[in-house]
């Protein structure tokens, strides 16, 4: 009996591991069966970090062989050079690429246009809007003949890929041109797109056996019914990267870096200011590295350095100080020659860094001078200037009681016992005192 119950629950184990076993190899067969798309959710400037972003995503789609690549795009723009990297490797990619302004109030705005004109299918939700797409010269205001030059080659950049998609080249001129920008609806109309999608499911559903052209004239169809998505998430790298690249939080690692490592000066020893203010100001600059940098703005930043230690070093009546905090605000204000809004320095982070910083600054480097000014006193030199009691008339020497040390103490003119007395120097550690009230000290006695 014993033999036979081993038996029987043998016999269920390697049933229910064939079960499984099965239940596996058909999951991996509908899996090969079943067409992928692979996604990705750009949301935000474009600069090099989501350039990144964007490449290792194109690569990951045709590494797998996916179907297609989804973008969900919302931006405001960003750098020009940025985007012509990411427009070459979406024209040189193997998978069909999609995308998709979506959700309702995203926008393609600015480079963010070049990239949806780019795409093999080019979709927009009701409620978005894309265009105004005209370049942004990062460094100071270009003459006639350069901004022209520059309008000129946005203009034949669209056109190289906007003529080979058959939209409509003249509109999508207009938005560099101009700045026009079009809604869902407009940029439909104006064959400027491909086609409307209220959500995700109903884009990819539209798309299913639609024929679509490639950038180089070949034609492909589209096979997306029942496709499993799969969202490309950026790695832990691009989100500190993408973190580091907001202005903001790069202006306040370099200040806070700066304040920690000026402690570290003064109080040397402690160590961890030092390491942590040289973490955050070397993660500043990395971080403003990826941006446009106006020289300008900072030699105006260290020009406010250098004010604020004139006025703690040499006292200008606050003059210096407030000179050096408003080439603080312009300089951190027009610190990144951003191309769109969103990549510049918030007017009000600019403003409370600069007071905040200046006035700590001047504060510590006060502090600073005087104690390098004060001489270290020890013994009897630190006695001078205190207040001491005669213990017992002085004629002209004696002992007296200072800051509860029992000292031996001369002075110029007999002193009565209980005098109130000044330390004003000392000789061979003998003090040397006079009277804290003279007039007081040399009264006559009262009479018997």
């Amino acid at each position: 009996m014993l033999h036979q119950g081993l038996r029987h629950r043998s016999n269920k184990f390697f049933v229910g591991l064939l079960g499984t076993c099965l239940s596996f190899a058909c999951t991996c067969v509908l899996q090969s069966q079943t067409p992928l798309v692979e996604k990705l959710v750009l949301d935000g400037t474009i600069q090099p970090v989501s350039q990144g972003t964007f490449e290792r995503a194109i690569r990951a789609a045709n590494d797998r062989g996916a179907a297609a690549l989804l973008i969900e795009l919302n931006t405001p723009g960003g750098m020009l050079e940025s985007t012509r990297a990411m427009v070459g490797a979406m024209l040189s990619s193997r998978v069909p690429i999609i995308v998709y302004v979506a959700p309702a109030g995203a926008r393609a705005g600015s480079a963010g246009f070049f990239l949806l004109e780019a795409a093999d299918v080019a979709a927009m939700a009701p409620g978005t809007n894309a265009g105004a797409a005209h370049p942004v010269l990062e460094f100071g205001k270009p003459d006639e003949t350069m901004n022209q030059k520059i309008l000129n080659d946005a203009e034949a950049f669209l056109r190289s890929f906007v003529t080979r998609r058959n939209r409509n080249a003249e509109a999508a001129q207009a938005a560099v041109q101009s700045s026009h920008a079009y809604t869902a609806e407009e940029a439909l109309n104006q064959h400027l797109i491909d086609l409307t999608a209220t959500d995700e499911a109903q884009l990819l559903h539209t798309l299913d056996g639609r024929e679509i052209a490639r950038i180089d004239g070949s034609k492909m169809t589209l096979h997306l019914a029942g496709a499993r998505v799969e969202e490309v998430k950026p790695t832990l790298r691009e989100t500190l990267l993408g973190w580091l690249v907001d202005p903001n939080i790069a202006l306040l690692l370099l200040v806070a870096g700066g304040l920690l490592i000026y402690l570290e000066f003064n109080t040397p020893g402690t160590i961890v200011p030092g390491a942590l203010g040289t973490l955050m100001v070397l993660l500043a600059i990395f971080g403003l590295n990826l941006l446009p940098i106006r020289y300008t703005a900072v030699l105006l930043l260290v020009a406010a350095l250098v004010l604020m230690v004139l006025e703690a070093k040499f006292g200008g009546h606050g003059a210096l100080a407030i000179a050096g905090v408003v080439c603080l605000a312009f300089g951190t204000l027009t610190l990144v020659a951003a191309p769109v809004p969103e990549m510049s320095v918030s007017p009000f982070v600019a403003i409370a860094v600069s007071v905040g910083f200046g006035g700590i600054t001047v504060f510590l480097v006060r502090l600073a001078v005087r104690a390098r000014r004060m001489k270290a006193r020890l013994g009897a030199d630190a006695l001078i200037g205190k207040i001491a009691s005669a213990m017992e008339p002085l004629a002209p020497e004696g002992h007296v009681l200072v800051d509860g040390e029992i000292w031996l103490a001369t002075a110029t003119q007999p002193i009565p016992a209980g005098a109130r007395l000044r330390v004003v120097g000392h000789q061979d550690y003998v003090l040397q005192v006079e009277l804290l009230e003279p007039s007081s000290a040399t009264r006559a006695p009262a009479p018997a």
